[in-house]
């Protein structure tokens, strides 16, 4: 299947080529309700034809802050009709952080979900010098400002300039998608760098193109596929797995309520395919296994016999060897009277999964394998469209990302940096000549990841070139800026944070012993050990205001949710800092191990979510 060079064609044809009745599916207070093929195309070019009553043109930038619902991928479809650029921001951005990226890209155009984004975004331009027209998808009280629209008024104004033209539905829309081109700007996405400046990545409707051919080629969606929504569309990885390629090969999108209901939707709507980041999938796990060991002792016993013959399948899989007669034997009665339960429990219907974003356990990888479902791991990044590679249905190997994908190259480079030559790479960073050097050089994208490719060609990650923390639901994290306010603070010496793989940011911090000391002496508190003065409940409140103060502008990922005081400063003689004083992380996550399980322990998700 040959794979349209615009997102814009992708989209058109799949509403021709397929003509499906439910091409979106979205929850509403009366249920599920389906949008047809053709609806969707006659309301994207209303969109689109409204928009360019707006000023919206050729090249502009066009600012989403939205969650994941049908009128994104709406709003997105009709900003590249009309050649412009989609600029998506994280919903969860405070207004200071969203008025930077807008400072940054100059939308002329901003959208936002509900009535709680339009007033972040109202707060964001009082900082940003330029005036552009609003549209919230939600409808609008009467009397707003003259700027602020709402977006069924500007379907209303699209329909009526869709009949004046007196041509058929789609017939404006498929004049503007030929003027776009392969290589036009598509979309600027904001990926933080290691220094905690945001960088946008410029991505060409090519680009990504090129990503959803390749990637399906490899897994292989069919028009008959359901897809289920629920990573955040604002990352290029559910825009390209979960919108455009799932038009590409003309399957249906339904729209998740959000990622608490994911299960509940899934039994609902019943998908076939879905795509998560670790959290997801380990909190399936979590559940599943819990709510076992929660059933009385028979029923334990009968789901600890189906799932270990599940798993001597996964591992003879994995083997690449024969089933033992036994347990081919045993399997089917297993999987009637446990495994498929469990399978209906997300719909029934799953013909496999993707995990994305960071890497996925081996025990959850088997264990999803064991209940019947298959799992692949795939790599990449926002600068990559996003996919690099991924794990081939069929011959997945656990602890690898597989093989690059079709039209890609990756070769390891000096330190053993993973580095991307193809047609899915970026070509740069908006606004950002520096960066883009340092990123894209000699041909190739350097990845700041350190790996290497095994005898079948697949790539093995090994570490991180770059301290960036990637956390297990897939978010970003520069340590680097966050470290440093803190260390500004009189009562912190060091400050190192962490949470790569894991589910949220810990920091292990060093106090001013000093300035504790004088407190102590201030206070009237009697000599002790320090274990003891650092644990009194009095010292930590002093630490949790300063990480406060921190968490107090920062995206609810962002924020340090635990942290645990150090009894001594990290030294060179323990091999935690360089001759520079610089800190060797690895060392420190080494040395202070068991403080750090300590801050995790018993914490799947954030304490606070």
């Amino acid at each position: 299947m040959a794979v349209a060079n615009t997102l814009i064609r992708i989209f058109l044809e799949a509403i021709d080529t397929h003509r499906r009745p439910v091409q979106f599916m979205r929850r509403n207070a009366q249920g599920w309700e389906s949008i047809s093929a053709e609806r969707s195309l006659a309301e994207v070019e209303r969109l689109a034809l409204a928009f360019a009553q707006l000023g919206v043109g050729r090249g502009d930038r066009v600012a989403l802050l939205a969650e994941n619902r049908y009128e994104w991928g709406l709003t997105d479809l009709a900003v590249l009709a009309l050649g412009a650029v989609t600029v998506p921001f994280y919903p969860t951005l405070t207004a200071v952080q969203a008025g930077a990226l807008l400072t940054n890209c100059e939308p002329s155009l901003i959208v936002v979900s509900t009535h709680a984004q339009l007033e972040k975004v109202r707060a964001a331009c009082a900082a940003y010098s330029r005036v552009a027209p609003r549209v919230a998808m939600d409808a609008l009280p009467p009397g707003g400002p003259a700027d602020e629209h709402s977006m069924a008024a500007l379907l209303e104004q699209g329909e009526a300039l869709q009949k004046a033209s007196g041509a058929p539905a789609g017939t404006a829309l498929r004049k503007m998608a030929e003027a776009v081109e392969p290589d036009d700007l598509a979309t600027i996405i904001y990926t933080a760098g290691t220094t905690g400046e945001p960088k946008g990545a410029m991505l060409s409707h090519r680009n990504i193109a090129s990503d959803v051919d390749g990637t399906l080629q490899v897994l292989h969606y069919e028009a008959s596929d359901l897809y289920l929504s629920f990573l955040p569309l604002s990352h290029i990885f559910e825009r390209m797995a979960g919108f455009y390629s799932v038009l590409a090969c003309g399957a249906g999108v339904a729209y998740a309520q959000n990622f608490e209901r994911v299960a509940s939707d899934a039994l609902e709507v019943r998908p076939t395919i879905l795509v998560g980041v670790p959290r997801f999938f380990e909190k399936v796990y979590s559940r599943i296994t819990g709510a076992a060991a929660a059933h009385p002792p028979l029923l334990r016993r009968l789901f600890a016999w189906a799932l270990g013959l599940g798993r001597a399948r996964a591992r003879a899989h994995f083997a690449r060897r024969p089933l033992s007669p036994w347990v081919a034997l045993q399997l089917p009665l297993a999987d009637r009277l446990v495994l498929a339960k469990i399978r209906g429990r997300m719909g029934g219907r799953l013909r496999f999964l993707v995990s994305g974003s960071a890497p996925l356990s081996p025990e959850v990888i088997e264990f999803f394998f064991a209940i019947g479902l298959t799992v692949v791991e795939g790599y990449g990044l926002t600068e990559t469209s996003p996919v690099i590679c991924v794990n081939p249905i069929g011959r997945e190997k656990i602890g690898t990302v597989g093989p690059p994908i079709p039209g890609v190259e990756v070769r390891i480079g000096e330190e053993g940096e993973i580095l991307v030559r193809g047609p899915n790479v970026m070509q740069g960073y908006y606004r950002n000549e520096p960066a883009t050097k340092e990123a894209l050089r000699d041909g190739w994208f350097h990845t700041g990841d350190i790996g290497h490719l095994d005898a079948d060609g697949y790539l093995v990650i090994t570490d991180r070139l770059k301290d960036l923390l990637v956390l297990a639901v897939g978010k970003k994290v520069a340590p680097q800026p966050l470290e440093k306010r803190l260390r500004d603070s009189p009562w912190i010496c060091e400050a190192v944070l962490l949470g790569d793989r894991r589910p949220y940011v810990v920091a292990l911090l060093v106090p001013e012993f000093a300035a504790v000391e004088a407190e102590a002496k201030r206070r009237g508190w009697p000599e002790e050990p320090r274990t003891t003065r650092l644990a009194r409940p009095e010292v930590r409140a002093i630490f949790q205001g300063e990480i406060d103060r921190l968490n107090a502008d920062l995206a609810r990922y962002e924020q340090v949710k635990r942290f645990a005081l150090l009894e001594r400063e990290l030294s060179t003689e323990a091999g935690e800092l360089t001759p520079k004083l610089s800190v060797k992380r690895k060392v420190v996550f080494a040395n202070f191990a068991t403080v750090i399980d300590e801050l995790y322990a018993g914490h799947a998700t954030p304490p606070d979510a």
